[in-house]
């Protein structure tokens, strides 16, 4: 997910000095000055795939292996993109933590708090030039610029540049919208866990249409159209869900006999359980306990 955050930033960033050549004027003062960018990872081959993605945006891209401190020394703003738990092996390495000093830390670690973090890095307390530990939670829609991404308010704030940045980051990427930590864990289920509930909705229409003849290819993609037409009627349009429903169901129709055979099915009430469940399983995740989807009834 870092390639893709960082090619919906380059990808911003190009738009926005496209617009200032084309209108001859500046740059929009809303975009920041981010120039040079670095990329590190464990695996070697992965610098070839980094250069592959975002190399044609035309932007300093430096490509580091086993080398995190050189990436964190050269960076203001850091993106934390790794597994959950191997986050200590990262921050924990020699020199990270002065080189973190006065710097942005961007997590994007489902499980793990800004608590965490800070408390690893910090033990005795944060001093005076502790790097700000910011909380993010994108999804994967990430990789086609349609994520849903939801920024953790930081106490203490951070400040307004910072928090202009993080933001443009992400809004890169998709939608933003920025929630207490108390909100994290359903944020984590609603946003994180919903592409996975979504496509099997989408399947199981896919599936529906096979059934009753049409191609596999073509009922994935009307399936899929579908879905995203409604999603653009609610987001765009602004159409509330039921309203939206209520308009398509016509007296006697089809529609309101699929919907009835929805509700009959328990459709709705085992889809908010799912949001539930994926809340309630995200929350002990972020405090270590594990297995716990094997514990919970």
């Amino acid at each position: 997910m870092g390639i893709a955050i960082m090619g919906g930033v380059m990808a911003s960033l190009a738009a926005a000095k496209t617009q200032a050549a084309l209108s001859d004027s500046s740059t929009p003062k809303d975009t920041p000055n981010l120039q040079n960018f670095v990329a590190c990872d464990a695996w070697a081959p992965a610098e070839d795939k980094v250069k592959a993605a975002l190399g044609h945006y035309n932007f300093p891209l430096t490509t580091l292996t086993n080398n995190n401190l050189e990436g964190i020394q050269k960076g203001d703003i850091l993106l934390l993109s790794c597994k959950p738990h191997i986050f200590k092996d990262i921050l924990g390495e020699a020199g990270v933590r002065d080189a973190l000093r006065g710097k942005v830390l961007v997590s994007i670690l489902a499980g793990v708090t800004q608590e965490q973090i800070e408390g690893f890095l910090y033990p005795d307390g944060p001093p005076e030039d502790a790097c700000r530990v910011v909380r993010v939670m994108p999804n994967t829609a990430s990789f086609v610029r349609e994520s849903m991404s939801v920024i953790q308010t930081s106490t203490p704030p951070l400040k307004p540049e910072q928090h202009a940045l993080v933001e443009f980051i992400f809004s890169s990427i998709g939608r933003v919208v920025t929630l207490p930590p108390a909100l994290m864990d359903i944020s984590t289920a609603l946003c994180g866990s919903g592409p996975a509930f979504f496509a099997l909705v989408l399947e199981a229409a896919a599936d529906a249409g096979v059934a009753m003849g049409l191609p596999r290819a073509d009922a994935q993609v009307m399936a899929a159209q579908t879905m995203r037409g409604t999603t653009g009627l609610v987001l765009e349009g602004g159409e509330h869900p039921a309203i939206l429903r209520d308009k398509v169901s016509t007296p006697g129709g089809c529609t309101i006999g699929g919907l009835l055979a929805l509700e009959e099915g328990g459709v709705r009430g085992a889809f908010s359980r799912a949001v539930r469940e994926a809340t309630c399983v995200a929350s002990q995740l972020g405090q270590g306990v594990k297995n716990v989807n094997g514990t919970r009834h």
